[in-house]
């Protein structure tokens, strides 16, 4: 099957073919037969399988084509929801590209930055628009933009919109684009709350079932690390500079574990930068493009911040922080895997993080294979004896002149007092003591 095959314009397969498409991938396939007959869509498909290139192709020639029936002043026909700005970006971007000799204007709008070049763009009039809910929201309420025109509407990575809290933002979006108007609805999962958010928006969709989790993991390389918490990062150095691969993404699951990864290995003269929430879209876009360019060897970042990332040739996915819900493990080394492309991921888990790891082999069906030749494979134990220091006396000196356990048995014993002269009655005196003493015993059976 080819593009041409697929009745797609010359004006879009001049554009696809400067790209280097070939020929479609299964979700454009399947899809865009149906939505070019005007149908509804709902697409179970995960990133990097083709599915922006899946409904950006046949949204550009139905607009293409009737460009005729729309003259008057550019207005917005099609929208496109998205849950981050670096996946709207992304998907702007393929728009311009496939679109490029169709005379159609896309342009993009999302928060963590200035609105003033977005709504410039705006006011030049557009066809297509790329919006994040918040941004997209906020200028609806300031008379910016109107949806009354939309003829195409898209809601794309709806699993994640609902994970990071966008429910009502998204209800509240539908509800103003007219009720005559083609829909799709991609989601990489179809949890119970995932359908029935699809109903509320689609009438009687086609479906599309496209890579399921597991085919995606089998094609990647899976490798699996025990490690403790804190010979992580001395671990990701080591296989760094020992393999000395040239394209790595590193997925933390904290903003602030990120920020850390990115110090650490800098000062091991290892290039990299850190994506996530708490940096400007300009840091962002900036890192994104210096990984991307070859300047930044290792590219840190949160799930959230890293759904959009589309990097050609990527070497390896590292899971530095096993992710709590297994589909998002298998989003994750699928980036390393996209397309027919082969790929690596290298796994680090911690004690605390088994029962994720449990979960992961049981989604994948199988064993990740386990390395135990490396240097911190001693480290397994994280029992709490071996994180436990014993008191340093010349720190306790220094202190108030006595060893911890001096003092701590001083406070103790005026504790211990004071509550003997509170209570005359020997009975509550004797409760106190038994008191006491099963706070020691509990300390004892502690520590």
């Amino acid at each position: 099957m080819t593009f041409k095959e697929l009745n797609i314009i010359e004006p879009i397969l001049d554009a696809l073919r400067d790209e280097g498409y070939e020929k479609p991938s299964p979700i454009q396939e399947q899809s865009i037969p149906i939505l070019l007959k005007g149908k509804d869509l709902l697409g179970c498909a995960q990133t990097g399988t083709g599915k922006t290139a899946a409904f950006a192709i046949p949204i550009l020639q139905q607009l293409y084509q009737n460009r005729q029936r729309n003259q008057g002043g550019r207005k917005i026909k099609a929208l496109i929801v998205t849950p981050t700005r670096e996946l709207a970006i992304q998907i702007d971007d393929s728009f311009a590209k496939y679109g490029k000799n169709t005379g159609l204007r896309n342009t993009v709008v999302f928060g963590g930055v200035k609105q003033g070049p977005q709504t410039n763009e705006l006011r030049k009039g557009i066809d297509i628009l790329v919006a994040t809910p918040g941004r997209l929201l906020d200028l609806i309420g300031q008379g910016l933009i109107t949806l009354k025109h939309v003829e195409f509407s898209v809601l794309d990575e709806a699993d994640h919109m609902l994970d990071m809290g966008f429910i009502h933002d998204i209800k509240r979006i539908i509800a103003l684009l007219p009720k005559k108007r083609q829909s799709l609805f991609f989601s990489a999962t179809m949890p119970p709350d995932i359908v029935k958010l699809s109903s509320q928006i689609l009438g009687n969709p086609e479906k599309v079932t496209i890579n399921p989790e597991k085919p995606t993991a089998e094609k990647v390389e899976q490798s699996l690390y025990y490690v403790v918490k804190k010979a992580k990062s001395k671990l990701l150095i080591h296989l760094l500079q020992e393999q000395n691969y040239y394209s790595v993404l590193v997925f933390s699951r904290t903003k602030h574990g990120a920020d850390k990864i990115v110090k650490l290995l800098n000062r091991a003269n290892i290039k990299a930068e850190a994506i996530h929430g708490n940096k400007s879209q300009s840091a962002r876009q900036r890192a994104l493009k210096n990984f991307k360019d070859g300047q930044t060897h290792v590219l840190v970042a949160t799930d959230i911040a890293a759904r959009g990332i589309d990097v050609s040739g990527l070497a390896l996915v590292v899971n530095y922080d096993l992710p709590a819900v297994s589909e998002t493990y298998v989003h994750r080394i699928g980036r390393t895997g996209r397309a027919s492309a082969s790929g690596i991921s290298i796994s680090f888990c911690q004690p605390d993080e088994r029962a994720f790891l449990k979960d992961i082999q049981k989604l994948i069906s199988k064993k990740i294979d386990v390395v135990t030749d490396h240097p911190f494979v001693d480290e397994i134990d994280d029992s709490p004896e071996k994180q436990t220091r014993p008191p340093r006396q010349n720190r306790n000196k220094k202190k108030g002149g006595g060893s911890g356990n001096r003092n701590s048995s001083s406070k103790q014993g005026n504790r211990d007092s004071r509550k003997s002269n509170d209570n005359k009655r020997s009975e509550g005196a004797n409760r106190s003591k038994g008191n006491v003493g099963n706070r020691r015993s509990s300390a004892a059976k502690k520590y």
